[in-house]
């Protein structure tokens, strides 16, 4: 996927059609002017642009993702820690935890991923 960049308000809007899809444009619509106090047209103006961003399709009035909330954001995030840390996990938790630390949670989320990606790369 190529490196797509959202504004505060593009991620709004795609975050209702997300957590909607797959949706009437209509309803989209009426959910943007209740979420963002948006007119019709403004929803139209800027679902075009996402659509011809590629990450959704409004096909025939019902608007549906291409790629996943999920997709998006992982690559969001790669390329973060690409860009700011040349790539390294470790560099860039080392700092997110410098200030912030790590709840126990936390750490045990963080354990899981790292069990389920041992087991996963062990085959």
């Amino acid at each position: 996927m190529k490196d797509i960049h959202l504004g505060e308000i593009e991620s709004r809007f795609a975050d209702i059609i997300w957590q909607n899809e797959p949706l009437a444009s209509a309803e989209l619509s009426s959910l943007a002017e209740k979420a963002l106090g948006w007119k019709k047209t403004t929803s139209y103006t800027v679902l075009k642009r996402l659509c011809d961003k590629g990450i959704f399709t409004n096909d025939k009035g019902t608007v549906k993702s291409i790629i996943s909330r999920e997709d998006f954001y992982a690559v969001k995030s790669e390329k973060f820690v690409d860009d700011t840390f040349g790539g390294s996990l470790p560099a860039f938790l080392a700092a997110f935890t410098r200030s912030k630390g790590l709840s126990a949670r936390e750490v045990d989320e963080i354990r899981c991923l790292i069990d389920k990606y041992g087991e996963n790369n062990n085959d």
